[in-house]
């Protein structure tokens, strides 16, 4: 029989067919979206390994960033944001001057440069050109040791070491003996010159090669008083449990001194980096040798202890002599690194890098960030990796302590000034060396805890309760001194103020 067009098996056919030509095309789609999917997998993942453009050598010598910025293009143009002038809260990267707005400090740095300019420090663009326009060198004969930690000077010290005989050659790896030898003797060296004309031997900020092997790029240690510091810090007594390197080594045969390049982990790196230069130092002997103060543990009364003996013969450490109270007066530097030391983030593995330079993504790229600056610029990436509040509210947490610290350490400068006040006061009516040696001393305990806190750049965030716990000594050792000028002055016969 003859099938018609019309009919139902004529009609079946064409829908089975239909139906098969379907299925081919939704194959032919989908293949073509998997084929698309595995080409764009593979693109990314060959753009996720190349990070980086082998276009300069780079060796030892090399200390300017540009040429770093040729093979490492995005982390470079990071390096130049650091240029970025803006203020928090409680500051920032904004150089005002703080004795123009705080001006008790004017009076609390009586006789030393710190009274003469007192800058909110900027970006790492700006740290070697900041010092250069500073009225402290300006007005005030410095050391060359101040450039160690705001110039890439690795390289001058080791040049410096060669001309002084030290073996081997400028391009000798980091690691070799030969450069540790030149490393050491330049360090020395230049430590002793005047600022002037150890300011001559460089000629950038810090910048890559400090903190990479230009080979490798491992993170890596380099400033001299680093080295020395986090080995005496190591055959201390004082507990570190962020750092796990030095606990292990601690227990081993120590029968090497402890080296954070060979033994700690690249985490531990991510802080150390950081805590070459963030951190409290002085310049020690008539060579002005930097020197870390952390002997005895990186705890504020721990490096107190260490400045009670480090003068001459034993004596006291002092930074100046106060010229209105004549007490022998301690600097804090910029403690950050002993600081957050004593902080839950430390405690908790939380390094300087992962809130400062966190991690960021350029397409498939995973890079550190670095453009370094206050993580409440950049709150989202630098605290919503850990915490799972909105940025509006993990800013709002820090700035309620930092409010908190600002209030407790304006009790602390008011209550210094009060002693110093009640010291000039008897300086004034005739009291002896004899009877104000208790009261300078107060003024010294007092003005160091208070600098302490003053000086380290996270108005407390870096450790708060060990914050308040500074300012809080700061205030009792400042009224137990003004009691010692209320008893002093009452066995004198005179009126005390109403």
């Amino acid at each position: 029989m003859t099938e018609t067009p019309g009919s139902t098996k004529t009609f079946r056919r064409r829908r089975a067919l239909l139906g098969y030509l379907s299925v081919i095309a939704v194959t032919a789609v989908a293949t073509a979206l998997i084929v698309s999917l595995l080409a764009n997998i593979a693109k990314r993942k060959a753009e996720g390994e190349r990070v980086a453009f082998s276009v300069v050598d780079l060796d030892e010598t090399i200390d300017d960033p540009a040429v770093w910025g040729r093979n490492f293009p995005r982390q470079y143009d990071g390096y130049l944001r650091t240029v970025d002038i803006e203020r928090t809260r409680h500051g920032g990267s904004e150089a005002f001057q703080k004795i123009d707005e705080f001006p008790v400090w004017r009076d609390l740095f009586a006789g030393y440069a710190f009274g003469i300019d007192y800058r909110e420090e900027r970006g790492h663009a700006y740290m070697l050109s900041d010092q250069r326009e500073t009225e402290r060198v300006k007005v005030v004969r410095q050391p060359g040791a101040c450039l160690h930690c705001h110039a890439s000077i690795i390289p001058a010290y080791r040049k410096a070491g060669l001309e002084r005989g030290a073996p081997g050659e400028l391009t000798d790896p980091f690691d070799s003996d030969t450069a540790r030898q030149q490393l050491m003797k330049g360090f020395e060296a230049v430590c002793a010159m005047t600022y002037d004309d150890a300011t001559t031997l460089v000629e950038h900020p810090v910048s890559c090669v400090d903190c990479h092997d230009p080979v490798s790029m491992r993170l890596r240690v380099t400033r001299p008083g680093f080295l020395n510091g986090i080995q005496a810090l190591a055959e201390s007594n004082d507990p570190v449990p962020h750092f796990p390197s030095i606990e292990r080594w601690r227990v081993g045969d120590r029968s090497e001194p402890y080296d954070p390049n060979a033994m700690a982990s690249r985490h531990e790196m991510r802080s150390m980096s950081c805590g070459q230069c963030h951190v409290e130092y002085y310049f020690k002997g008539s060579g002005k040798l930097l020197v870390y103060p952390w002997h005895n543990g990186l705890k504020m009364e721990q490096l107190e202890e260490y400045y009670e003996t480090a003068g001459t013969d034993g004596a006291p450490f002092k930074d100046w002599t106060h010229t209105l109270t004549g007490a022998p007066m301690l600097k804090a530097q910029h403690p950050e690194f002993e600081l957050w030391s004593q902080g839950i983030h430390a405690r908790a593995g939380v390094s300087c890098a992962d809130c400062h330079m966190p991690y960021m993504r350029e397409g498939a790229i995973k890079i550190t960030d670095h453009h370094i600056r206050s993580p409440l610029l950049n709150a989202a990436r630098a605290c919503g990796t850990c915490h799972g509040a909105s940025e509006t509210e993990m800013i709002a947490r820090a700035q309620v302590i930092q409010d908190r610290t600002a209030n407790l350490m304006k009790r602390g400068e008011d209550a210094t000034f009060d002693l110093l006040s009640a010291i000039v006061d008897a300086v004034k009516g005739g009291a002896t060396d004899a009877r104000l040696a208790d009261a300078r001393r107060m003024h010294r305990r007092a003005q160091w805890r208070l600098d302490f806190i003053a000086a380290e750049n996270s108005m407390g965030f870096h450790a708060d309760q060990e914050a308040a716990r500074i300012l809080g000594e700061a205030i009792d050792y400042a009224r137990q001194g003004e009691v010692m000028m209320a008893h002093l002055n009452a066995a004198r016969g005179i009126d005390l103020p109403p």
